[in-house]
């Protein structure tokens, strides 16, 4: 099961993905590399449609696809399929420019007395008239105060300018800091969730064994029209994954082998391949998608958590007889990985090795005949019981926080469950012994903000404990849910509250639980010491 899902669609080749892992984070990254390598297939082909190509060309293309389909097993042999942890990291270096010093204008030079132009000009008449002469040094000392007063308020107002640059300057220093150490602990922290992500896997933890099959398989590399979409299960017990993987309909496998150009109509001709040679090719093609996904799991599995792999292929088409869409098996296998290993996939015929390792299917796979899954996937949850109703029993007078614990968490359940109804989801009640402290499952079919959702219920008379909240996000980690709600009738701490930043849970405190309950028809109330005196009676 997944904690996070991320829709990935590329309209332009029709291609639709729903990403899934345990962390935001990872699967953010997963789905940004699926749609690059979607964007390059879409501009390889929008490049082709604009050029012109000739019939070599275009059946040399042709052939390619062809020859491409049919070593798709031997495209495996070749590639190391380990996951690249240190890929998974966000390296890049904080991009935004870094503030630059301002530059501190040129001062001017200050005047002096001794200037020249400051040396007042003194005649015959100046030297023998004492009141001339000192008419004359006074004008000259005035221009050299003018000019000192213009140098000082010049000097100044450069000095000002500078100054307020300065500060401006440092003030975005700061901020450009504060930015930068944020952006490195964000990435720091992103990419310590891929080493824990890596520690996980490596002490076989079931949500991460999962989530790393989950990434061996989107990076296998297919034509652009394969489905590439797949489920995944693992029993921590045996070892075991189970993947029900979608494969192509027949009708989506190119059937040109050539082009030809026929002056007369000055157009081009496609030669298709026979009706024969596609039914051949396309179940040489399911049993080498088969043998190559169990591969692919099973040389990736660094960790030696894969010990079996269940692989039930199915294909999407339409039933003739009804004209309706029919999803059935048509193929299944079960391996172990010491079996499987000790096959030379470079050398084998893949319908004959699919056959020698017991695998089940029709012997013409292209007439889509279902069969039975070796092993199907089980997706229901063996810890939910049966629920019953408690709203109807409340009045404005019952208090909350005295009522029955057990009484408190089918409230909740029903409570939610009146919120999900109205989308077409559903909620659960946990048994009494269940494990990490969920007390009820949400699955809301929202595409955008649905999924797995766990609940909690608090029915207590003191404040929540950041605690409590750690443990809440713990059970959405080990549930591989997308969300978590925690209800309680008294409140939460600030400690609390500064835990939930950034991850994706919800506290509802008294006060809220009130208004959700008045939302849906219903009032009570809560009064915290009366249900501590209670429970002190008691």
């Amino acid at each position: 099961m997944a904690l996070y899902n991320v829709e990935v669609r590329h309209d332009g080749l029709h291609k639709y993905r729903m990403i899934s892992g345990n962390d935001p984070y990872v699967v953010q990254q997963k789905a940004e590399a699926q749609l690059a390598q979607w964007n390059e297939m879409w501009e390889k082909k929008q490049k082709a449609v604009r050029t012109q190509k000739t019939c070599e060309e275009q059946t040399k293309e042709a052939q390619e696809i062809l020859a491409r389909i049919d070593n798709t097993l031997l495209h495996t042999v070749s590639v190391d399929d380990r996951v690249n942890w240190d890929s998974l990291k966000d390296k890049r270096a904080f991009s935004n420019p870094k503030p630059i010093a301002p530059k501190k204008e040129s001062l001017p030079t200050e005047p002096l007395e001794s200037w020249p132009e400051f040396a007042p000009l003194l005649g015959f008449f100046d030297k023998i008239s004492s009141k001339a002469r000192a008419k004359k040094v006074a004008a000259v000392e005035q221009r050299f105060k003018l000019a000192h007063d213009d140098w000082k308020a010049e000097v100044d107002r450069i000095e000002a300018n500078h100054e307020a640059a300065l500060g401006g300057y440092e003030r975005s220093l700061e901020k450009w800091e504060s930015e930068r150490q944020a952006y490195e602990a964000k990435q720091a922290a992103n990419n310590a969730v891929i080493d824990e992500r890596r520690k996980l896997y490596e002490q076989k933890d079931p949500g991460a064994v999962v989530d790393y099959c989950d990434m061996v398989l989107a990076n296998s590399e297919y034509p652009d029209f394969f489905p590439q979409e797949y489920e995944l299960d693992y029993n921590p017990a045996n070892g075991m994954v189970i993947v029900d993987y979608a494969l192509p309909a027949p009708d989506v496998i190119p059937r040109v082998k050539e082009v030809k150009y026929v002056k007369s109509r000055d157009e081009f001709v496609e030669v298709m391949v026979s009706n024969t040679d596609a039914n051949r090719r396309y179940d040489l093609l399911l049993y080498q998608i088969c043998l190559r996904t169990v591969h692919e799991l099973f040389e990736a599995d660094t960790a030696d958590a894969v010990q079996q792999v269940v692989f039930n292929g199915w294909v999407r088409s339409i039933d003739p007889a009804t004209g309706n869409e029919v999803n059935g098996c048509v193929l299944s296998l079960q391996v172990d990985k010491e079996s499987f290993l000790e096959i030379d996939l470079a050398r084998v015929d893949p319908k004959a090795c699919f056959k020698s390792l017991k695998g089940v299917g029709s012997s013409k796979l292209h007439s889509l005949t279902p069969v039975a899954p070796m092993i199907a996937m089980d997706k229901n949850d063996r810890r939910f019981i049966s629920s019953y109703e408690v709203a109807d029993q409340l009045d404005e007078g019952y208090n909350l926080a005295a009522m029955d614990w057990e009484d408190f968490e089918h409230l909740i359940r029903e409570l939610f469950e009146k919120e999900f109804t109205a989308s077409g989801g559903e909620v659960k009640v946990t048994q009494a012994s269940r494990d990490g402290g969920v007390d009820a499952i949400a699955f809301d079919p929202d595409p955008i903000r649905g999924g797995k959702i766990v609940i909690q219920a608090k029915r207590y008379t003191n404040t929540v404990s950041v605690s409590a909240v750690r443990d809440l996000y713990g059970a959405v980690i080990n549930e591989g849910a997308n969300k978590g709600i925690l209800v309680t009738t008294s409140d939460y701490g600030p400690d609390a509250y500064e835990f939930t930043k950034g991850k994706p849970l919800t506290l509802l405190n008294g006060g809220n639980l009130l208004a959700l309950l008045e939302k849906h028809g219903h009032k009570a109330r809560i009064d915290l010491k009366e249900a501590k005196l209670l429970q002190a009676d008691r």
